[in-house]
């Protein structure tokens, strides 16, 4: 049987939660297209990094960087109020490269591999 830790449940939880909140609440016209793909804990769960994805130009991930920075406390205010925790993380975001990093991983790929003649796609 899989043991689940506290933190897990609680960075799930902050998951939704800051996801709602970038997409209903948060007013910044800096904001582009955000996907919150991870959050990782602390141990002692008051430190949150906020892992999200930018769909966009490099000057239109710097203004979302900037925007949710600008707003952490705005996001850690409305994560107080819909939270049941004793202390209520410090939000830091971080901007997650991986699936862009992984897109051009796999054109590598087909570049360097020998193509086969038989395989359909």
């Amino acid at each position: 049987m899989k043991r689940f830790h506290r933190s897990d449940r609680v960075s799930e939880e902050i998951m939704k939660e800051v996801s709602a909140i970038i997409q209903n609440d948060m007013k910044d016209p800096r904001l582009g297209f955000v996907s919150v793909m991870r959050v990782a804990l602390s141990r002692d769960l008051k430190h949150a990094t906020v892992y999200f994805s930018v769909y966009g130009s490099d000057d239109e991930k710097k203004n979302t960087h900037t925007a949710l920075t600008c707003g952490a406390g705005f996001v850690r205010g409305l994560l107080a109020k819909r939270l049941k925790l004793r202390y209520t993380p410090e939000v830091i975001f971080r901007l997650d490269n991986s699936i862009e990093r992984g897109i051009r991983i796999n054109s590598l790929l087909r570049e360097v591999l020998p193509k086969d003649d038989n395989a359909e796609d």
